[in-house]
Order: structure tokens, then sequence, then C-alpha cells
């Protein structure tokens, strides 16, 4: 046969490395060759992470070139939207309705007022052959545990692909934690038979302001060497370097505790906190 190619999309902290695992052994445990590339700098700050899967009777090459993939699977809408372009003509959509939204864009995190690409699937139409939009993170919920949505998307890929149920369950099996494998194989065949949504019946984004929480940003003078990092990223403002070059909070009431600077700090010098009247009185 020749090659298939899968692409997963999402944003750290989602699993997508361990469902790319899952897919690959669950080829090799098929008798296919494969091959795979992934790309996660950023993943544990809340960026992109994607992964490209082939496998076939023989592969050259990891990487999925655009337009060729069979299925994209998306366990984020923006994720899912972005890498639309490497699924090929008539190729499956899969993809969570989960909506993260990167703390790095929000103007105010207090609300979210940037609008959110909407999440419906009739946007793309002709761009794509089936799209099933699922609840992979509420799926997963219900089974005791929303860490299993990938499982339930990759049990959606499923669908698209031809690897045996065994294969499945011996590659989920090697790869997740043992205290957990009976979880993700339920949450995979969950994934096999989850419904499409209707994107009507799910709620609007952002659409009531968060409770105001003010936080406190404390700077350890001793440890800054006044990078310059922290105030480039703040997405608010809060941070900036004086006239001698010196690393000075601007305006701590715009913090909106989204800890970028905390972070992305190379040595630890800061510390985002709520005071204590915020996280609801004395400890």
């Amino acid at each position: 046969m020749n090659a298939r190619g899968v692409v997963l999309a999402g944003v750290g902290g989602q699993g997508v490395v361990l469902a790319s695992a899952v897919l690959a052994e669950a080829a090799l445990q098929s008798g296919y060759e494969v091959k795979q590339s992934e790309v996660h700098g950023m993943a544990q700050r809340g960026g992109a992470v994607v992964s490209h899967i082939r496998y076939g009777e023989a592969v050259a090459s990891p990487v999925v070139p655009l337009s060729s993939a069979d299925v994209l699977a998306g366990f984020e809408w923006a994720e899912a939207l972005r890498w639309m372009p490497y699924l090929r003509p008539g190729g499956a959509l899969v993809v969570d309705a989960r909506r993260i939204v990167p703390p790095g864009a929000c103007r105010d995190h207090r609300r979210w007022g940037v609008p959110y690409p909407p999440l419906d699937p009739t946007t793309i139409a002709g761009r794509t052959g089936e799209v099933l939009l699922i609840d992979a993170t509420g799926i997963a919920s219900e089974l005791g545990n929303a860490k299993a949505a990938n499982s339930v998307v990759m049990g959606a890929v499923s669908r698209f692909l031809d690897l045996s149920d065994a294969a499945w369950e011996k590659a989920i099996a090697r790869f997740v934690p043992p205290r957990t494998v009976d979880l993700n194989i339920e949450a995979f065949h969950a994934g096999q038979g989850a419904d499409t949504l209707d994107p009507a019946d799910i709620p609007e984004l952002g659409l009531d302001p968060l409770p105001e929480r003010h936080y406190h940003i404390d700077v350890n003078e001793e440890w800054c060497k006044d990078c310059g990092i922290c105030p480039s990223i703040c997405p608010e403002f809060c941070l900036a370097l004086d006239d001698a070059h010196r690393l000075v909070v601007v305006d701590e009431e715009a913090c909106t505790g989204c800890r970028l600077c905390e972070v992305l700090c190379p040595d630890f010098a800061i510390r985002i906190t709520a005071p204590v009247e915020a996280r609801g009185g004395a400890r």
C-alpha cells in the first residue's frame, strides 16, 4: 500500500506526543513500516504541538507533505484550523470541541474579547471530507479522567485507518501509565462510537467576564539579571526596563495571573501570587 499520513495537532499538555507514539506503535503492531516526526519545543509553555506519522509497506520520509494527510486530528479547534493545509482533498478531520485561549494572545484575561474562530465545520466546507467534531474532553471526564481525552480522539481517528483494535490496545497498554490502561482503552472505544456534535449545542466562548482577581508581582532583585524577557512577553505590559536597564513593575493592577513571566524567567526571579483576600480569606 502507499504510505498513509496522519497529522496530530494540539497544545502542550493535551497528550499529543503520547497519542502520536500510540498511533506509530499500532501501525508497527500491524506490520507496517512507520516514520514519525514531531515539533513540541514550546509545549510546556502553552505552545502548539504537532506530530506527523506516516506508515505503509515502505516509507521514505517522516513528514506528511502539504495536502496529503489522510486524517488530521485536532485536539483543539484553532489548532485543527491551523493545520488544515496538510489535509488532502477528501481527507477526514477529527477534532475535539475543546477551545484553549493562548495566554500570550489575550489582551485581557479577565474577559476574552478577541474573536475565537467559530466552532462550525461548515466554515471549512469543501476543504475536507468527513468532519467528526466530538466532545472528547467531556467523554473522558465522564469516564473518570479528562486527561484520557487524547485516547478518545485516537478512537475517533481509528475509524479512518486500517489498523485493528488489538493493535491499538497493545499500543495503548505499552505507552500509558499502567494504572490507567483500562481507562484509556475504554476511552479509545468511546471515541470510536462518539457522535458528531451540533455546533449550535456548544456555548459561545467567553461571553461572560471571569471574576476579577488582583495579582501581586514579586521580583527577586538578587536573582534577576534584567535580561528583558519578561517585559517583552507580558501581554498586559505590567513590566518594563527602566532607563538604567533594571526591571520594574509598572502596572501591577493589570496583571491577570497568566504567569508567562514566571514560566519563562530563566532565573526563577519572578513569582505571581494572588492576594489572600482574592483567594477566599486567610489561610
